[in-house]
């Protein structure tokens, strides 16, 4: 007998509920399970460039990116019975959404995102990084978003373009040839003619521009110590595609500080001046590098000689992509790209897996277990702000996980996802997918609770946790 179509929804509906509320068990992946002297299933940029260029040529020859593909959002809307304009919620509501088109892009397609709070005024702008350039877009109190102009990318069009604030200041690199730094002075967006966004110059309206390397795949901030950190450049340039720091304290005229080029590629980073418990290192200024194959810990306190305190990788290592500490700087949250889609070590089940790292001996750190999503999905960029992870794990979204937990069980069994929004519902009914589509990264760091989360081929999404 053939199933009924309401039965089949039913059913459909069903287990989608059981997916996103089971809790798996992650006990086996201990202290000892995760630990190993060496990555053979690491792979480098180049192979992982490859699988992503290869999707986004078939997602264009599909339409993904065609003009008025997805529609425009009105008004904002509630997440009820797990749905909120059409994307699967939980605890967050849709505020506000524009498309890559609505914010001037002629190739439609995002990357990075990154948020800019207006000091004196309190007003809040989300910087959407695209394949063409940078769209400035302001994030009203209630959530709803007005495009305000653009700023074209230095040279030619990128799949990677990466932004951060310090100050007023933006800071542009793209994995674009001959690209350099892009330095904007964000107080230009509070003027701006909304009826007709402009397009800055590339010459007229930059601050500065640093052209010592082309191209560069992430960038690092450390606004205490006006440190903007290149990571990724080309091998054959001095930093080996290591840290590249650039002192930024005056932003109009931003100054070569040295490199960290001992340990091969620097995918992403995070730098800190150091806070934890080991009172060796504290009031150091400390670098957290994700290596491809390892997390590397390096001391840049003295940027002429810095100095590596460790590295150490896992079971699972197959591309150690990016990460965050905790506010109380003993442990770190670590993401690899790779390991759901090549089902190694605990991602076997491609899961999206969270490595929980205890970090309060830097030069000792141990891999203490992972948090594992209830969803199949891969892990893009995660910040750590209030004791929640902000992730956004492509297919899946925008995923809230409560980290509190971790002072008094650091293997993550008790670490709870929150809430969720996911901005690609294409795969929602098979549980999800281990693929480079949907959420590329978010911003949570506004006062006013609005979170922004880019997605590559919709466009940018304003959310707000409810719970």
């Amino acid at each position: 007998m053939k199933a009924s179509i309401t039965s089949i929804l039913l059913a459909t509906l069903a287990s989608s509920a059981i997916a996103q509320n089971q809790k798996i068990d992650t006990s086996k992946y201990d202290e000892g399970y995760l630990r190993a002297a060496s990555a053979p299933n690491a792979v480098g940029m180049k192979e992982l460039r490859q699988r992503k260029m290869a999707l986004r040529e078939s997602e264009e020859a599909a339409g993904v990116f065609d003009k008025d593909r997805y529609k425009k959002v009105s008004s904002a809307t509630s997440c009820t019975n797990g749905k909120a304009g059409g994307y699967s919620c939980n605890n967050v509501d849709l505020l506000g959404f524009l498309r890559h088109q609505d914010m001037g892009s002629r190739t439609r397609e995002g990357n990075d995102i990154w948020g800019w709070t207006h000091a004196s005024s309190g007003r809040e702008f989300a910087l959407q990084g695209q394949t063409d350039g940078t769209a400035f877009v302001e994030v009203h109190p209630d959530g709803s978003l007005t495009y305000v102009g653009r700023l074209p990318t230095q040279t030619v069009a990128s799949s990677w373009r990466d932004i951060k604030v310090i100050g007023n200041y933006a800071y542009i690199g793209a994995e674009a040839a001959g690209h350099g730094l892009q330095i904007f002075d964000l107080t230009k967006l509070l003027n701006t003619d909304v009826k007709n966004p402009p397009t800055f110059s590339i010459r007229s309206d930059l601050a500065a521009h640093f052209s010592a390397f082309g191209n560069s795949h992430n960038l690092v901030a450390n606004e205490e110590t006006a440190l903007i950190a290149a990571v990724g450049t080309a091998y054959n340039l001095k930093c080996r595609a290591g840290l590249w720091m650039i002192d930024v304290s005056n932003p109009k005229r931003p100054q070569d500080a040295g490199c960290v080029a001992s340990d091969g590629y620097v995918h992403d980073a995070q730098c800190v001046i150091y806070r934890g418990p080991q009172k060796a290192f504290q009031g150091r200024e400390i670098c957290f590098n994700y290596n491809e194959d390892a997390l590397t810990i390096v001391d840049i306190s003295r940027r002429t000689m810095p100095r590596q305190l460790s590295r150490t990788t896992y079971n699972g290592a197959t591309y150690t992509h990016q990460g965050w500490v905790t506010e109380d700087h003993k442990y770190l949250l670590l993401d690899d790209e790779l390991d759901e889609q090549e089902k190694t070590g605990p991602a076997a089940d491609q899961h999206t897996t969270t490595y929980i790292v205890d970090i309060q001996d830097l030069e000792y750190p141990v891999f203490r277990g992972v948090y594992k999503s209830p969803v199949r999905s891969i892990d893009h960029n995660q910040y750590i702000i209030g004791g929640v992870s902000y992730q956004a794990n492509y297919g899946s979204g925008l995923r809230m996980v409560n980290v509190t937990s971790l002072a008094q069980d650091d293997t993550g069994a008790q670490m709870k996802e929150i809430g969720f929004f996911d901005v690609h519902p294409e795969d929602d009914e098979v549980g999800g997918e281990a693929e480079f589509y949907g959420a590329w990264s978010v911003y949570p760091y506004f006062q006013s609770g609005n979170i922004v989360v880019s997605s590559i081929e919709r466009g940018i999404f304003s959310l707000r946790y409810t719970g």
